[in-house]
């Protein structure tokens, strides 16, 4: 039997209807659910359902350890994408105009897999518009604000946050992975958990305001320096999910980050994997706030 359920990510409201044992695969989800009347438009909602394959044609494919996911567009021009795990295909998410609505269809294999992707994928072109990225970064508080560390893949920006866990009085992890960020018509930029946290399951639906951006890059040593500019701006983008050639999406991240990258604090921490590496960059960080 079919059954809806909706969800609130960062502000954005979003409503998914599968059958029920789905949401069985979607424990990750229950701190988000929209238990209120929903009186605000969705962002974009989610139909799951057996089917495919889909037919289309390739623009794009991305491939991170084990997993695949392809960009594609169908006869009809809607955009595809394409999930698989393993070599084995997850599933076909077909999307309508402005991805505002979505059909995604399985095929039996990782379906949890698919069903996520699926709503990432959605979540972060949906709302690219709305000044909200979705990063790829890992999030501590501490304070009552959110420190982001962004990196490329082995970085070590869990390794860093878990530093900070150890050896910072007060951290606390927010996100490990997928969090999001919104900045608001006043600049006020919030960073969000989600139901999206890679390896580490931390789900929490709480936000702050961003205290600080830190890329990181491995080191012989520790040395923290602060990003103006377009310094400030490049450090940004690898981190950011999004269809970049779809000019709209593009033009709604261009402007999430320039308003990050002239309003909040942005770092670069040279480091080692260890506790100074952690004291190194709240030490800088506190002395600027």
């Amino acid at each position: 039997m079919k059954v809806t359920r909706n969800y609130k990510v960062a502000g954005h409201l979003f409503g998914v209807t599968a059958e029920s044992d789905d949401f069985g695969l979607m424990e990750n989800y229950e701190p988000f659910v929209c238990q209120e009347p929903i009186a605000d438009e969705c962002a974009f909602s989610l139909t799951v359902q057996d089917g495919g394959p889909v037919p289309y044609v390739e623009e794009m494919r991305q491939e991170e350890e084990g997993q695949v996911i392809v960009c594609g567009k169908t006869a009809n021009g809607s955009s595809v994408f394409e999930f698989s795990w393993q070599r084995q295909i997850a599933g076909w998410l077909v999307c309508s105009d402005h991805y505002r609505t979505g059909q995604l269809f399985v095929t039996g294999s990782s379906r949890k897999m698919a069903i996520d992707n699926a709503l990432m994928v959605l979540y972060a072109l949906a709302t690219a518009v709305s000044r909200t990225a979705l990063f790829h970064a890992a999030i501590v508080s501490n304070e009552g604000r959110g420190y982001m560390f962004l990196g490329k893949s082995g970085t070590g920006k869990s390794t860093h946050a878990r530093l900070w866990l150890r050896y910072i009085s007060g951290s606390e992890l927010v996100n490990d992975d997928n969090p999001v960020v919104r900045v608001f018509p006043d600049t006020t930029a919030r960073v969000y958990g989600s139901p999206w946290s890679g390896k580490t399951p931390c789900y929490r639906n709480v936000s702050y305001p961003i205290g600080a951006i830190v890329l990181l890059s491995q080191a012989p040593y520790n040395k923290m320096r602060r990003l103006k500019g377009i310094e400030a701006y490049a450090s940004l983008v690898p981190s950011i999910s999004g269809k970049r050639w779809d000019a709209q999406i593009a033009d709604g991240l261009h402007q999430t980050e320039n308003a990050l990258a002239q309003t909040v604090p942005v770092w670069h921490l040279e480091c080692l994997p260890d506790e100074e590496a952690a004291r190194v960059c709240w030490g800088a960080i506190k002395d600027k706030r």
